[in-house]
């Protein structure tokens, strides 16, 4: 890793999504840094349309069968509540977490497994009461299906067999989140915004010399910070490490009258096969999955190896309508998301979609994130692997990351999450990750295949 004696005098952030535009923020308000030069490089005009963190709503709760990241959500919590959540960019309405199964079979474990802990952590970690909301609970069990349809009752369908609500979760507007932070970000003054897509990272033997970008321009910085989520694959061989996949979601319009009907109703997420609804705002209601995805092989130069090796590796990276305007959601993830709004909310099950797209993970094989210097290049320092569950973190993670980018050893910070994100010690067999993480839907899908069979 790279060890500072002094302010570094340059540092070159490459995206800015949660991560990269956190890490901003938390740079430019550290006073050490005042005399440095810190440059934040987007590929498109702000924010970008295909960004991961570019949506109608993400899920912000603190319920994980991971103590480390429910504890971290008390922190971030904080922020959603005060004036990072404000003028709609957060709403508390609650999570309500459910299996579909009657009885648990082996195939339903994980499901199980992953509630139970969550609802252990949000107990142990956040000290909510429980009981009914009428009474005060902040926390209720779901014993039964009739406790479910007691909280979900108004979607008309069947939303489970058991589970819990979490009433201190909730979700937020996704861009309009990220847009404040931005502003934010750019009333301290301290930050160099520029729009230009990088081609190619130049490696020396030991550290990147230049960031190259597509009009041939090369900048130079004393450290370079890839926060380029699931394209990040195309800037550095991560084969093993992390991968991009593909995530269905759809959109459909509802009536006034339906957005009053569903408009307070807790987000739903179905653990056995991931597959969600948030609150609806603005008559338009999200359905989507949290799933193993789609992977999308391309075969491109080694990233790492000079142009003239000739050398060339296949990685998984996103295919989003930026680059190709005639991309549908697979038949699959429409099937998905059809079955779903049947079973919960019939009336809704045959309305056109008014819009389906595919959103990319940085997948990493447990589910946690990669922040951590290069292994190899000593002034390259990575902040990806977001595997689905980083967006929640936008107003806590750019500091955690400084954090990590100063610290003068591996152990210095301590605690569960500093060595969960630290690059692996060996990468995984499969240059392509299916993530171990907890997921619903069928693992091994490949975006071309899937399309395929669509026609």
């Amino acid at each position: 890793m790279f060890t500072f004696n002094h302010p570094p005098s340059s540092i070159l952030i490459v995206g800015s999504g949660v991560f990269g535009l956190s890490t901003a923020k938390a740079l430019a308000e550290n006073p050490t840094l005042h005399k440095t030069q810190i440059t934040l490089l987007e590929r498109f005009d702000f924010p970008a349309p295909d960004g991961s963190s570019i949506d109608s709503s993400r899920i912000v709760r603190p319920d994980y069968a991971d103590g480390a990241y429910a504890s971290l959500m008390i922190e971030a919590h904080r922020h959603w509540r005060g004036d990072l959540g404000k003028q709609g960019r957060y709403t508390e309405s609650g999570l309500c977490i459910v299996t579909s199964e009657e009885s648990f079979d082996d195939s339903a474990q994980g499901a199980r497994t992953y509630m139970e802990k969550a609802l252990e952590n949000v107990k142990a970690r956040l000290g909510l009461s429980c009981g009914r909301r009428e009474d005060g609970g902040q926390l209720e069990s779901l014993h039964d299906p009739d406790d479910v349809q007691r909280i979900m009752g108004s979607m008309g369908g069947d939303c489970g067999k058991r589970g819990y609500v979490n009433w201190t979760s909730g979700w937020a507007d996704a861009e309009a989140g990220v847009r404040y932070v931005r502003e934010q970000v750019e009333k301290t003054n301290r930050i160099n915004f520029r729009t230009a897509e990088v081609k190619r990272l130049q490696f020396g033997p030991d550290r990147v010399e230049g960031v190259e970008l597509s009009s041939g321009e090369i900048l130079t910085a004393d450290l370079v910070v890839l926060a380029t989520g699931a394209w990040t694959p195309r800037l550095v061989d991560l084969r093993g490490v992390a991968s991009a996949t593909g995530q269905a979601v759809a959109y459909i319009d509802i009536t006034p009258d339906e957005q009053l009907r569903l408009g307070s109703n807790p987000t739903l997420i179905c653990e056995s096969n991931g597959m969600f609804i948030i609150q609806p705002r603005n008559n338009l209601l999200k359905v989507a999955r949290h799933g193993y995805g789609y992977a999308n092989f391309v075969t491109f130069p080694h990233p790492e190896k000079p142009l003239e090796s000739g050398e060339q590796i296949t990685a998984s990276l996103p295919r989003t309508k930026c680059n190709d305007e005639t991309l549908q959601l697979p038949a699959e993830g429409i099937k998905a998301c059809r079955e779903y709004l049947a079973t919960t909310n019939p009336s809704l099950a045959q309305r056109p979609f008014k819009e389906t797209k595919i959103c990319w993970y940085t997948d990493t094989p447990s589910g946690n994130w990669l922040i951590d210097y290069h292994p190899k290049y000593k002034n390259l320092f990575l902040a990806t692997g977001g595997s689905g569950h980083g967006y929640k973190f936008l107003p806590v993670i750019g500091s955690r990351i400084v954090d990590v980018i100063f610290a003068h050893d591996r152990d210095a910070l301590g605690g569960e999450l500093r060595h969960k994100w630290q690059w692996p010690e060996m990468r995984s067999k499969e240059d392509h990750i299916w993530t171990d993480d907890w997921r619903g839907g069928r693992k091994g899908m490949v975006l071309d295949e899937e399309l395929a069979k669509t026609l």
